[in-house]
């Protein structure tokens, strides 16, 4: 081992076993980060990657692709322990980039890249597919990501790193011998989520979408609609036994909307980057009438 890089280990079995590796340029902007294993082998061959935005499915999926590269570029990699078989191809179908110029919106480029990777992808190939199927209605995207994961399984049979928000896509370990369930956690603490990192095995319990747009700064008005809706979406689509389907058809449900206070309307209203101090005072003594109305 040299500065926390282990020489990699060459193996003519078909795998990829990764112990606490790391991402080489994250780990230099993250302390502490937080180390993951990998672990491919002839019968597991599709790791099925959920969990929330933000989370690091990502990153784990590229530091898993850049730790194979430089092994097999003569390198040490950034990782406990790295024993790695024949791999002949890496392909990547990660971010969401138009080609305007040639004509190709951002899903047309995300199902060429797609395509590419179904021809030429074999036995002794690592895939990453990152949320393939998004750019399109959920039943086209959803109906897509469930195909090409039946063909990775069933006809390229690469080592792949699926990662994807439809959590319908988790029945396919039930299918398939060779298809696990990964996922990275987050915890909700009171108003905070905490992103976790660390791989798990099992499928995701939720995504989190919510939690995340407000840490983005979307307006809490609209966290709280797209809560209310969230909520009559997930009633709408339960079925008997209890568990969601997305495919399953109800009639609408109306939402119920509950006025906001006169003080969060108007602060949705302010910039304070704009307030001049003047402006912030007479805003307080604004709040402070508008809440003794409400009393």
């Amino acid at each position: 081992m040299r500065g926390s890089w282990v020489r990699p280990v060459f193996t003519d079995e078909p795998s990829i076993d990764i112990e606490a590796g790391r991402h080489p340029v994250v780990e230099e902007q993250v302390d502490p980060f937080i180390v993951n294993d990998c672990h491919f082998l002839a019968a597991r061959r599709l790791l099925l990657i959920t969990g929330p935005n933000m989370g690091g499915k990502s990153t784990y999926m590229r530091q898993v692709a850049l730790i194979t590269l430089l092994a097999h570029s003569g390198a040490f990699v950034p990782a406990n322990r790295c024993r790695i078989g024949p791999i002949d191809q890496i392909f990547t179908r990660i971010g969401a980039a138009d080609d305007l110029a040639g004509g190709r919106s951002t899903f047309m480029v995300e199902m060429t890249e797609s395509a590419s990777i179904l021809h030429n992808a074999t036995d002794q190939s690592l895939v990453l597919m990152d949320e393939v199927g998004r750019g399109t209605s959920t039943f086209d995207g959803l109906a897509l990501a469930w195909a090409i994961a039946r063909h990775l399984i069933e006809k390229n049979r690469a080592f792949s790193l699926f990662a994807t928000h439809y959590f319908e896509l988790t029945q396919l370990a039930i299918d398939y011998r060779e298809v696990a369930n990964v996922h990275l956690d987050a915890v909700e603490h009171g108003e905070r989520i905490v992103f976790m990192h660390a791989v798990e095995e099992g499928p995701a319990s939720q995504s989190y979408g919510l939690q995340v747009a407000a840490l983005a700064g979307i307006p809490q008005s609209v966290i709280r609609s797209a809560r209310r809706r969230l909520q009559n979406l997930e009633q709408a689509s339960l079925t008997r036994n209890g568990q969601s389907d997305l495919f399953a058809s109800a009639p609408p449900v109306e939402e119920a909307v509950s006025p906001a206070h006169p003080s969060i309307e108007l602060l949705d209203t302010i910039d304070p980057d704009a307030l001049t101090p003047r402006e912030a005072l007479d805003l307080i003594y604004r709040l402070k009438k508008s809440n003794g109305n409400a009393d």
